[in-house]
């Protein structure tokens, strides 16, 4: 995949500033701290970034600044078969010092186009904590909505909100009919 440059505005000083959208790499987990420091982002063991990275590459995507620094990424996959056949974000989370800039936004539009595009998915769903209103809230406003609640899927002690968008393939928006109760963790 080419690299493509996005040009943001900084909303410090109005001055635009140029971010690298690209494939994530393998050498890009030793850089990663400053992104992965946040307390709601989930951090994984190294093989499980090396297995994304090989498995759907297409799903791995990361923004950096003009020195290289990285300012988020985003990690998926996909997964299902028959009408479940979907892209699944396993990870998006941006560095605080990069927030609300849109970064979030054209990640998750690249995954989603992704899976329509490439994989002919049905829809794209995630996980989310039930208490990060503020996540919750940025995915409703793209068009996701909780599909059902996981009891007990962080850490056997958090709820997640599994939440959905259907795509085009989705004609009758079956995918995202709301489950009438919640699930646990081992029914995913």
């Amino acid at each position: 995949r080419d690299e493509t440059k996005y040009e943001r505005q900084k909303h410090t000083n109005n001055r635009p500033e140029m971010t690298t959208i690209r494939e994530f790499t393998c050498d890009d987990l030793f850089r990663m701290n400053a992104v992965n420091l946040d307390p709601l982002t989930e951090n994984y063991q190294a093989a499980f970034y090396l297995q994304y990275l090989y498995k759907w590459p297409e799903y791995c995507t990361l923004a950096e600044d003009p020195n290289g620094t990285p300012m988020g990424y985003i990690l998926g996959k996909a997964e299902g078969k028959d009408e479940e056949w979907h892209g699944h974000v396993t990870a998006v989370t941006t560095n605080p010092n990069h927030r609300r800039l849109g970064l979030g936004s054209l990640l998750m539009g690249l995954l989603e186009e992704v899976t329509q595009s490439v994989h002919n998915g049905y829809f794209v769903d995630l996980f989310v904590r039930e208490s990060n209103e503020t996540a919750v809230n940025f995915y409703r406003k793209r068009g996701y909505t909780t599909y059902r609640t996981v009891l007990n899927y962080y850490n056997g002690d958090e709820n997640a909100f599994d939440m959905r968008m259907a795509l085009p393939r989705d004609v009758d928006r079956k995918s995202i009919i709301p489950l009438p109760h919640p699930v646990t963790a081992d029914q995913v």
